[in-house]
């Protein structure tokens, strides 16, 4: 195995060693290992082509901020065929999350994550992608 040499914040470093500790990784390296794998798979999009997809987007923004409101509203009417559900919850003093479920392909699921990062006012935006057809082949 190759060994690799990585420059990083003694903070930064401080935290890797607590996370491998606190969850079973053997050390640093099995950690940063898991993390490239995952990262890569992440942004695999050969993978997701031409496949049926699921998807959860979360959207967290300021209520008081009411044109993201009427934004994702615009969004999930005019994406009615890809949105399978949706959730809005409040979130503290003045925040609200609006979960998405969605169904459809790579592109369809793209281009709707692409429209609410573009949306003005949004304080995080967060999303998965899963391939359905994968579901059968993995225990619950």
């Amino acid at each position: 195995m190759a060994v690799v040499s990585i420059s990083m914040p003694d903070s930064l470093l401080e935290q890797l060693d607590a996370f491998a500790e606190e969850h079973g990784f053997t050390g640093r390296s099995e950690v940063l290992r898991e993390a490239s794998r995952t990262l890569m798979e992440e942004f695999d999009e050969k993978r997701l082509e031409d496949r049926d997809l699921m998807a959860i987007v979360t959207v967290l923004f300021d209520y008081q901020t009411t044109d993201v409101e009427e934004a994702l509203i615009d969004l999930r009417h005019e994406y009615e065929d890809l949105v399978a559900s949706n959730l809005h919850s409040h979130v503290g003093e003045n925040n609200c999350m609006e979960l998405f479920v969605l169904e459809g392909d790579l592109d369809e699921i793209s281009e709707f994550v692409g429209r609410l990062r573009a949306t003005k006012d949004t304080l995080l935006l967060d999303h998965s992608v899963v391939p359905v057809d994968d579901l059968g082949d993995k225990p619950l």
